[in-house]
């Protein structure tokens, strides 16, 4: 007999006749309020009548919305009561409102605090400030590591119920009726077994052989060995299924029997393997997780109708597929484990053509009675002990086993030394949002030349981004400000005028360019650093600050493609076994009508200067020297990979230094070149006779000389007599370019016998290139392109042969931006704000030999039209 015994609210509060007043810790379930569609418990009525019986007294919390009726709690000898705080430890399924904790109690519900997960970090605050002792149940486990409280199995349960119901909607949607077409979704059902019933429905269909042909055998893939896997096939079992070993997929997947359905239970060592020798170390992996790579999107997802997937997943350890990966290779897609971020890299809305995805936070609260149950059934051993504690009470002085110990994430107001990295996660991504919320970012671009364009106008598209654009040049800063309302403008030489430049960088959070080696020497550099190339790196760890170099072209893109095709090919288990890549910065063939084959976009001394370096290559394992001076245009080679460009290519500086970098000793041929069209070579080789080539502080030039026409330079150069009749000079001038009559052609071209004044320059290459400059302009209208062609030749397990092939062209915009400008100023700006935004945060030198740096960058240059096509070739 039941009696009313007080009065709250409008409720009534209840215990069992004769029930004694309790002198013992008393138990709280509390109302389950932040979610909506919440409908568990931690305990069920079972448990609170065992409770009772052992003398504790148990509270519960009205609730309407809670599976479990009020009436079931209070006859088991709950007492359903709002105020709970009379209560030692209180227990929940998910996290309290903020605002609710009671002071200096035991809690205890899953927190989702221990990866400082940014939503629930003001709960936490909270915790500590409230001086609760918080135990979580995500974080109670055995001395295995093993979870001993989950309601995995359920989330398995439910999910396999949704997925099958949304296999259904999806094949529909696509012109096949199927039998999943009946199943509804876990909710729709009272409990599992009526799921079950429909499920069974269904797999009767199929077994008549009324699965449509033209969907084919489907395959089922379960990723882990865990509750939610278990779960999930639990019901799988309820169809005509055969479960078959990973590698039988694809056999099955193409002429299985119709009246079945196949299954596979994918473990670890079915697919991810280490980067470095393709094989696979439990140990090891468990230790370095980020040194393994998946094969999930090769030898499983391509034979995958449908993916479970049911394994744990942290930001370093591998994906199983990319977003693209999964847009091409699945149908539906369940995240069992509620996280559809993580494993795969899903994007949260998959809508209109695609992949169909299914991802519940709190699929147990779809069968929310038995997970009840379940939950509880684990819980309960390990409640006594929690319950015998005062939240007020140093947590040392508490006789808790190690499963309970071990999941208190806060006691007495601090994180437990456990947990203590919590705090330092939520340092490091607050400082992240430091750099991308708050104050404008302020980005100092030093000169305004032909890549300050591209730079610009990407860094601008964020009204949060100010840019000061430091420049020589006053005309050309005039009109970019004008262009960009968030641009402006420092008119001073950034070589001669060190002093200011050093007062402008420290009031930037990164500036871009390139005479960092000069704050280097000073120590005052103090900003993050976004240039084309440095040298040394000493300062630079020491300043702690983040130096990102070779973002450009070449060295930039080229080291991305490369890396992109190594790593993928590593993680296949494949040696690199030779790497070649050839680029070259061109006029587009409608205009390369000179001499040359080339017209300026980029640096004409630069490129000038290019031709006399030294070099060094590895080719079938001899290493290639090549002497500075000009012997570099006598190696060149016909390209034939692009007939109808009639290129050819040299090498370029030294190859070899990229075999450590690039992660590539194995190599036996190791060549990055110089691209021109056919003839460029030749024409140059006859400037390096003419000793025009030279970037010696030239006596000719000196200041103090009377100006030089091209004509007197050359009588010295060709040492005859100033001045000189115009066939004696070309005379002697075709004598000295051994009588070429294509040199001389080109000589005569450019002007260089005639009257023009030699331009003032402190060298003879200098002056060169300021003449060549003029003569060799892209016109207006007129384009530039973009050659790379990346040659990777790889070994497989297997031992054949493959060779990737990697393109890139792109063409200059007519009036528009050059190519040089496009692929060099992209990826840089790119870069940029990459750090602005946090995402690239690691101190000292970088460069983008790394999947978080490359990948991003070569994803998001293809929105600014620079795109490149691969395909490859078995050789054996």
């Amino acid at each position: 007999m039941l009696r009313a015994f007080s009065h709250t609210g409008n409720r009534c509060a209840f215990r069992p006749a004769g029930c004694r007043h309790h002198h013992k810790p008393v138990l709280a379930i509390r109302r389950e309020d932040v979610s909506a569609w919440e409908r568990r418990a931690p305990l069920a009525p079972k448990h609170v009548k065992e409770l009772t019986q052992m003398g504790y007294k148990v509270l519960v919390q009205p609730s309407n919305r809670r599976a479990i009726h009020e009436k079931d709690y209070i006859k088991a000898g709950g007492i359903i009561q709002e105020d709970i705080s009379e209560a030692s430890l209180i227990v929940g399924v998910k996290r309290p409102p903020e605002g609710k904790l009671i002071p200096k109690k035991n809690y205890a519900f899953f927190s989702h605090t221990i990866k400082a997960q940014e939503a629930n970090m003001p709960l936490l605050d909270e915790i500590l400030k409230q001086e609760v002792r918080l135990f979580d149940y995500e974080k109670m486990v055995d001395h295995k590591g093993m979870r001993v409280v989950a309601f995995g199995k359920w989330a398995g349960v439910a999910g396999m119920i949704n997925i099958l119901h949304g296999l259904g909607l999806r094949f529909l949607a696509l012109g096949h009726h199927t039998p999943f077409m009946h199943i509804g979704m876990a909710h729709n059902y009272r409990n599992s077994s009526q799921a079950v019933q429909a499920v069974r429905d269904a797999g009767y269909e199929i077994s008549l052989g009324l699965m449509p042909k033209s969907v084919g055998p489907l395959t089922f893939v379960f990723t882990g060995t865990g509750n939610v896997s278990k779960g999930a096939q639990e019901m799988f079992n309820a169809l005509p299924c055969e479960f078959v070993e990973p590698h039988e997929l694809k056999e099955v997947s193409r002429s299985g029997d119709l009246r079945k359905v196949y299954g596979t239970v994918l473990s670890r060592h079915h697919h991810l393997v280490r980067k470095r020798d393709g094989l696979y170390d439990p140990a090891d992996y468990d230790k370095h997780p980020e040194l393994y790579t998946s094969r999930f999107n090769t030898d499983i997802a391509p034979y995958t109708t449908c993916l479970i997937n049911g394994i744990y997943w942290e930001q370093h350890t591998p994906r199983l597929l990319s977003r693209q990966d999964a847009q091409k290779l699945l149908v539906p897609v369940k995240s069992a484990a509620g996280a559809p971020e993580g494993c795969p890299e899903l994007p949260h809305n998959v809508e209109g053509s695609g992949i169909l995805m299914c991802s519940i936070d709190n699929l147990p609260a779809q069968l929310p009675i038995e997970a009840t149950e379940y939950f509880g059934d684990m819980l309960f051993p390990y409640i006594e002990e929690m319950l015998l504690s005062e939240g007020s009470e140093p947590l040392e002085n508490q006789n808790y086993s190690s499963v309970v110990r071990d999941a208190v994430i806060a006691s007495n107001g601090s994180l437990t030394a456990k947990y203590e990295y919590i705090q330092k996660l939520r340092e490091s991504r607050e400082y992240a949002q430091s750099l991308s919320m708050g104050n404008k970012k302020r980005v100092l671009v030093l000169g305004s030349g032909y890549v300050s364009g591209p730079v610009l106008e990407y860094l601008t598209r964020d009204s949060d981004v100010d840019i000061t654009i430091a420049s020589v040049m006053k005309e050309q800063l005039e009109q970019l400000t004008k262009k960009y309302s968030n641009v402006t403008s420092v008119h001073m030489d950034i070589i001669k005028d060190e002093e200011k430049l050093s007062s402008l960088v420290k009031k930037h959070d990164l500036f871009s360019g390139s005479p960092l080696d000069r704050f280097r020497e000073q120590k005052a550099c103090t900003v993050n650093v976004l240039t084309l190339s440095i040298s040394a790196t000493s300062s630079v760890e020491a300043a702690g600050i983040t130096v990102i170099s070779e973002m450009g072209l070449d060295p930039g893109l080229d080291h991305m493609l490369a890396m992109e095709c190594i790593d993928k090919a590593k993680e296949v288990g494949a040696t690199v076994v030779s790497y070649t890549s050839f680029c070259g910065g061109l006029p587009a063939p409608e205009h390369s009508d000179n001499p040359l084959r080339y017209k300026f976009s980029w640096s004409p001394q630069g490129v000038l200067l290019n031709t006399v370096q030294s070099a060094t290559y590895l080719k079938n394992g001899e290493v290639i020297n090549i002497p500075a001076g000009g012997a570099l245009l006598d190696s060149v080679t016909a390209m034939d990979f692009y007939p109808g460009l009639n290129l050819e290519g040299f090498p370029n500086r030294d190859s070899t230094k990229y075999a450590e970098p690039y992660g590539i000793q194995t190599a036996h041929t190791l060549l990055r070149g110089t691209l021109r069209y056919k003839g460029y070579s030749k024409t140059m080789g006859g400037f390096v006779k003419l000793g025009l080539i030279n970037a010696d502080p030239s006596p000719l030039l000196n200041s103090t000389t009377p100006l030089l026409t091209w004509k007197e330079l050359m009588c010295k150069l060709v040492e005859i007599q100033s001045p000189a009749e115009y066939s004696v000079l070309k005379e002697a001038v075709f004598n000295k370019l051994d009588r070429d009559k294509s040199q001389l052609e080109a000589v005569e071209w450019l002007g260089l016998l005639g009257d023009e004044p030699v331009p003032a320059a402190d060298s003879i290459v200098g002056a060169l290139a300021k003449h060549m400059e003029t003569k060799l302009p892209f016109g207006t209208g007129e384009r530039d392109m973009i050659v790379m062609r990346n040659e990777i030749g790889l070994r497989h397990p297997s031992g054949h042969l493959e060779d990737k092939f990697i393109d890139l062209v792109v063409y200059g915009d007519n009036n528009g931006y050059s190519a040089m400008a496009k692929t060099v100023g992209y990826p840089t700006a790119i870069a940029a704000k990459m750090v602005l935004d946090g995402e690239i945060n690691t101190k000292g030198m970088v460069i983008p030999l790394t999947k978080k740096i490359y990948g991003p960058i070569l994803e998001r240059v293809k929105a600014e039209g620079i795109t490149y096509s691969t395909h490859n070739v078995i050789r054996q």
